[in-house]
């Protein structure tokens, strides 16, 4: 996770509880980074999603606070799971919560709702 100074340390441990709690629900691997963009902002989230030890089993989430952009970027793996309605979805919960000023919990919000999405049913025996 990459993260501004802005965080203070309680903030920062929750987005990381957030994330530990989504690897450990869904199985994919989770980034946030908190901060402004270099260029355009998806190519820039690609670039960082694809620096990730495990992008094909990756989700990345890009907030760029200063220029209200948001960007969630998945692997192949991923998609597999994470529907494009499931990622729109957890955005929207996100944007709704930054709008509000709640940048910390837009961000565990969205990541928990992304792993939610992303769990993989439990074999049921008969």
């Amino acid at each position: 996770m990459a993260v501004g100074e802005a965080f203070s340390s309680p903030d920062r441990q929750a987005i990381d509880r957030a994330i530990r709690d989504a690897e450990t629900v869904s199985r994919l691997e989770f980034s946030v980074y908190v901060g402004r963009a270099e260029g355009e902002t998806r190519p820039f989230a690609e670039r960082l999603h694809a620096a990730l030890v495990a992008p094909s089993r990756s989700v990345l989430v890009l907030v760029d606070p200063a220029a209200r952009l948001l960007e969630i970027v998945t692997g192949a793996e991923a998609r597999q799971v994470l529907s494009d309605a499931e990622v729109e979805l957890a955005a929207l919960t996100m944007q709704s919560a930054f709008t509000a000023g709640d940048l910390v919990g837009g961000i565990t919000r969205g990541v928990q709702q992304l792993a939610d999405h992303a769990r993989k049913p439990q074999p049921r025996h008969g």
